[in-house]
């Protein structure tokens, strides 16, 4: 018999985070690919659930407020600003991520971006389909001796400058939590802003807040040596995409490479959807099946772990049940 009902916002989980639900008596009920915080509500209220595993669409206060059995909502992932932590902190509801599970995929997909941008990957082979061949006035430049800007240096940043350094980039990152004298192979920069006046490539690891939100926005881009790149794996919203158009028409941005928009999916006609200057991916960098593994074992463990009556990894908790 089971003991708790689990939520689940997407359609499918990894099948070793199934076996560690049910083994503590879990039971799943799945939702279509990114519902509503309407639909999750609904399913929530009428299973009655003791937690909610979010892996796409918001978790809103609606739907934290829709069981009164729900003691734990766990992140497929570490971004929680889909979340709403103080709606669940009024209600003494854990919530939990999984830092570090999805690192290396992030950081290798932000690393093909890059070389993407800077060898001219999509223009050439738009170019060839269309026929043509080698553009005299334009080809692909070197990436070693580029200088990659990292806005934020938490796990996937330190993967992504690893990977990085190999290539002959030089790194440096924003992040107030460095030590002042940055760490090897990466070198602290006091703002995003003096960060990108001396970055070719800035990449952008930082999650979405109040805070960060249009971050990356006008003055960050202007700041930024002419003809650079702009990667974001990060979350959308931190940069701001009207002034990024603007710096890609003037030519201020040579490139961006976007694995994530403000709106997901990005609206038919969306300027930056299919702008020939811009390569774009369907926030996939963290989706590949060992990260997918990762982010659901870790979070079907939190779950496990707070209904059973066990012990939530610290480093994996966001907010605390009362």
């Amino acid at each position: 018999m089971n003991r708790f009902n689990v939520v689940v916002t997407s359609p499918q989980l990894a099948a070793e985070a199934v076996a560690v639900l049910e083994r503590v008596g879990c039971a799943l009920h799945y939702l279509p690919p990114y519902p509503s915080g309407a639909a999750v509500a609904e399913l929530a209220a009428r299973v009655q659930a003791d937690a909610i595993l979010a892996r796409q669409g918001p978790v809103d206060a609606q739907a934290i407020a829709a069981s009164p059995r729900l003691r734990i909502v766990a992140r497929h992932g570490v971004g929680v600003d889909e979340v709403d932590l103080a709606a669940a902190a009024a209600r003494g509801v854990m919530v939990t991520n999984t830092p570090g599970a999805n690192s290396v995929a992030v950081a290798e997909h932000t690393l093909a971006l890059i070389l993407s941008l800077v060898k001219e990957i999509k223009p050439l082979g738009t170019r060839i389909a269309a026929g043509l061949w080698r553009d005299p006035g334009k080809g692909a430049r070197d990436l070693a001796g580029l200088r990659l800007g990292l806005v934020g240096c938490g796990s996937i940043g330190r993967e992504v400058a690893r990977r990085a350094a190999v290539f002959g980039m030089t790194v440096a990152a924003a992040d107030p939590a460095l030590p002042p004298d940055g760490l090897p192979g990466i070198a602290r920069a006091a703002t995003v802003l003096a960060l990108a006046r001396d970055s070719d490539v800035l990449s952008v690891h930082v999650p979405l807040t109040v805070a960060t939100r249009g971050l990356v926005g006008a003055v960050v881009l202007a700041a930024m040596p002419s003809g650079g790149f702009v990667v974001n794996t990060a979350r959308g919203g931190i940069v701001d995409e009207s002034a990024l158009l603007a710096a890609l028409e003037s030519g201020q941005i040579a490139g961006a490479a976007l694995d994530v928009f403000a709106t997901e999916p990005p609206p038919l006609g969306y300027a930056l959807r299919d702008d020939p200057r811009v390569l774009a991916t369907p926030h996939v960098a963290g989706s590949t099946p060992g990260a997918l593994v990762n982010m659901g074992r870790a979070a079907a463990e939190c779950i496990a772990a707070l209904l059973s009556g066990g012990t939530v990894p610290p480093e994996r908790v966001v907010t605390r049940a009362s």
